[in-house]
């Protein structure tokens, strides 16, 4: 495990599964087209933003075969492939797109199986480096059990097409219940500065060396909005955003950010922005925002 500073971008770095990643990632989830759907309105914007993310030192890309579907790895292959030695692709099982765009629960073995074909074929690659079993459904995670749908990734493990196993959109309980399997590298869950019911995780998974990782880390569809987010960021000469990434980094040193966009130049102000320095009264004022 270690925390330091050598890649330029804000938060230095993290090592998972055994690979040192910036902890400051891209999730290219807003490369596909309306509500994660259909190709991108701007192809040729979607291939800038991939190659500006890794040109800044981004080493950390998320993904899913389920984004488009599976427009966002081809556009991930076409920009990347073949891939440089140091970047690292995370994407997900578990989950599959419907006629309605609806994210139903695919976590059956042969679902999961074919998930990772998927994963491998779009991708362009003959191992994953890190898959997240996806549970729980699109309103969040469901305290209901994992321990066959994971037990097939380890599987797929065991066969060498997936490096390292992580858990997504999952409950406590069911981390606990992957580990009890196999070891797991990342949790990756929605938490945010009003959303921090994955307090108590993330403090556990830190002592453990086991990355945490924060989707919608802004809020999501709807961006944060708070009284008390809009006052420090005027006194630091900020955007709201830019404190919203620069509190989740000083949060944890296990914490990975992967925000999303689909512009050159909001990912150069999200990576510039996540730089803020928070004084330790900053944070106190910050942490009052989820109650």
């Amino acid at each position: 495990m270690t925390n330091s500073t050598t890649t330029g971008l804000p938060g230095g770095t993290w090592t998972l599964g055994g690979h040192v990643v910036s902890r400051f990632g891209y999730g290219a989830m807003q490369l596909a087209g309306s509500w994660v759907v259909g190709p991108p309105k701007d192809h040729d914007g979607a291939i800038a933003v991939l190659r500006e993310a890794v040109g800044s030192g981004i080493t950390h890309i998320d993904t899913s075969e389920t984004y488009g579907p599976r427009v966002v790895n081809d556009l991930i292959r076409e920009a990347l492939h073949p891939y440089p030695s140091d970047v690292f692709i995370a994407t997900k099982a578990g989950g599959r797109r419907d006629a309605q765009g609806g994210w139903p629960a695919a976590r059956k073995p042969d679902e999961i199986r074919a998930q990772i074909d998927d994963n491998l074929e779009t991708l362009g690659v003959d191992v994953l480096d890190l898959v997240h079993l996806r549970a729980g459904d699109a309103q969040g995670p469901v305290p209901e059990r994992i321990t066959e749908a994971f037990e097939t990734l380890v599987d797929l493990q065991q066969q060498g097409v997936i490096r390292h196993l992580g858990m997504s959109n999952a409950t406590a309980d069911q981390v606990a219940e992957a580990q009890a399997i196999a070891p797991i590298v990342s949790v990756q869950n929605g938490y945010n500065l009003a959303n921090r019911q994955d307090d108590a995780l993330i403090d556990r998974l830190a002592g453990e060396g086991i990355a945490y990782i924060p989707f919608f880390p802004l809020g999501g569809f709807a961006p944060l909005q708070s009284e008390a987010l809009a006052r420090v960021a005027a006194r630091l000469g900020a955007t709201p955003m830019s404190v919203a990434l620069a509190w989740l980094l000083q949060r944890s040193p296990n914490v990975l950010l992967i925000p999303g966009t689909s512009s050159v130049g909001h990912l150069r102000e999200n990576i510039a922005g996540a730089a803020v320095a928070l004084s330790v009264d900053d944070v106190r004022e910050l942490d009052q925002i989820a109650g």
